[in-house]
């Protein structure tokens, strides 16, 4: 069985190596990106839910582009919410403004109770785009 194929992008942050996880792994033509989270490089989180959230997006996008996608390439989403009451209109939002026009990707919204101490996390699955 070949090794995984690990995809990190540049500038990668410290919750990587704190908590012994890949960015993402390629497996023939689909990329599997891990949970995404509002950190900043350090690891921390953006104390505002909206920029949070943003950033998440941003980091979303750092990584599929390290394997040559963008948000029009992923087919599965899935978002965790730790109070998706209050949040998800929050969410829907900026979504709207990051994922852009339908047809849209599919899409589950899970409420959980910890995110290590975030309050949004996304993680996609990506078709990579044939070279050339």
């Amino acid at each position: 069985m070949p090794k995984r194929d690990a995809i990190f992008p540049a500038g990668r942050h410290a919750l990587y190596e704190a908590h012994r996880y890949s960015a993402a792994i390629r497996s023939g033509d689909l990329l599997f990106v891990s949970g995404q989270v509002g950190s900043r490089e350090d690891g921390s989180p953006e104390p505002v839910f909206e920029d949070q959230v943003r950033r998440a997006f941003a980091n979303l996008r750092a990584v599929l582009a390290a394997a040559g996608c963008t948000l029009d390439d992923v087919v599965d989403v899935t978002t965790f919410h730790t109070d998706p009451a209050t949040q998800i209109e929050k969410v829907m939002a900026i979504r709207a403004a990051e994922i852009g026009e339908a047809p849209y990707p599919n899409w589950t919204a899970v409420g959980v109770n910890w995110l290590a101490g975030f309050d949004f996390e996304i993680k996609v699955i990506a078709r990579i785009p044939a070279a050339g």
